[in-house]
């Protein structure tokens, strides 16, 4: 069920970043001349590796910070959960050297598939006070993962969208629900 609700969110959202994606490639292209996507390997659900795509954005350049910025730079990322190597909602993805110094604990987070967003990604922000744990966050995620659950999240990740840099009056509470 949860496999066909990524599908269907990932179709609902190719609608609006289908031609957004092209005009950024485009633009990318003529400011940048070289490739627009860019790969990172990434560790999936049972460690399996995959290749995350984003735009290529560098280091320079207003549009690559405008689109780090916004999150733009993720949209190819559709693709991922397109292909079945992402879900629209767990755990960030990690790298495979990072995988390799999980404990024990810490390798119940692949026992689902990486999200574009999650309980983690949401409270990782800009809580005050000191960082909290992401390791954390993602086991309790998985621990606790339910439609319901699912659906705060893509709620709370909607209101992160659209609240303004800076204030963030939408921001989520830096505690479990």
């Amino acid at each position: 069920m949860k496999r066909g609700g990524d599908l269907a969110l990932a179709a609902l959202a190719a609608i609006v970043a289908l031609p957004l994606g092209l005009l950024i490639a485009v633009l990318l292209r003529c400011t940048t001349g070289g490739p627009v996507l860019q790969r990172q390997t990434r560790a999936g659900r049972h460690g399996r590796e995959f290749q995350l795509l984003r735009f290529r954005t560098g280091r320079d350049g207003r549009l690559g910070t405008l689109l780090r910025r916004t999150g733009l730079d993720e949209l190819p990322r559709l693709w991922n959960v397109a292909r079945g190597e992402m879900g629209v909602i767990g755990p960030g993805p990690d790298r495979p050297d990072q995988v390799l110094r999980y404990s024990r604990r810490e390798r119940g987070r692949l026992a689902v598939r990486p999200g574009l967003t999650g309980w983690a990604q949401l409270h990782t922000g800009h809580p005050p006070g000191p960082p909290p744990d992401r390791a954390e966050l993602d086991l309790w995620y998985v621990e606790n993962r339910s439609l319901r659950l699912d659906l705060r999240i893509l709620a709370l990740t909607v209101l992160a969208l659209l609240s303004p840099p800076g204030g963030r009056p939408g921001d989520p509470p830096t505690r479990r629900p």
